[in-house]
């Protein structure tokens, strides 16, 4: 078994500046779809040593590295991209999309604000963890005080991942071909 994850497709920072999308990392124009969907392809044909290329949290960018797949028995491909379909690309003359390779399609879901709460959390966890390492691309965030982090995550949820979360992963819910809905326990009666 084999997990690839569509980070790995996003365009290098350095392309996403030239663009102008680096404010949009995350959203379906940010990833080079041609790339991805021919990774799959070859995959889904047979092909041996399919290289997907690697990305790093701590750099926020591709690596030099490659991640080898090797005719796996199952390949999980994680990603918020994967049930987007040829309307969602419309620059795209090609028309073709990843979940046109998928054999079963599964779709997380959870309340908006749960994933908000989710992202804050996450991100105050790497504030104290990964934004530490040498060349981390958000250290500055560690400068922060708890407060003004808090803030920090919450405004980047609002004006990047909130808006992709609504304008372009929530509209391929339905696609999945299975939607399991994380719900929040607030309290479980004790047996008797």
């Amino acid at each position: 078994m084999e997990l690839i994850t569509t980070d790995g497709f996003l365009y290098p920072n350095k392309t996403l500046l030239e663009k102008g999308l680096m404010g949009k990392k995350g959203f379906p124009e940010s990833y080079d779809m041609r790339r991805l969907v021919q990774f799959v392809s070859d995959v889904k044909a047979c092909k041996r040593n399919v290289q997907a290329p690697v990305y790093s949290h701590i750099t926020y960018d591709i690596t030099e590295e490659q991640k080898i797949v090797d005719l796996p028995d199952v390949l999980i491909i994680e990603g918020l991209n994967v049930l987007q379909s040829g309307m969602d690309y419309p620059h795209d003359p090609h028309r073709v999309f990843i979940s046109d390779f998928l054999d079963f399609s599964l779709y997380v879901d959870a309340d908006s604000e749960q994933i908000e709460q989710w992202y804050v959390n996450r991100f105050m966890k790497f504030r104290e963890g990964a934004f530490t390492k040498p060349g981390s691309y958000f250290s500055h965030y560690t400068q922060l005080t708890e407060a003004e982090a808090t803030s920090k995550a919450k405004s980047i949820w609002a004006s990047i991942n909130g808006l992709n979360l609504e304008e372009n992963i929530l509209p391929t819910k339905e696609r999945a071909q299975l939607i399991l809905q994380k719900v929040r326990i607030t309290a479980l009666r004790r047996c008797t």
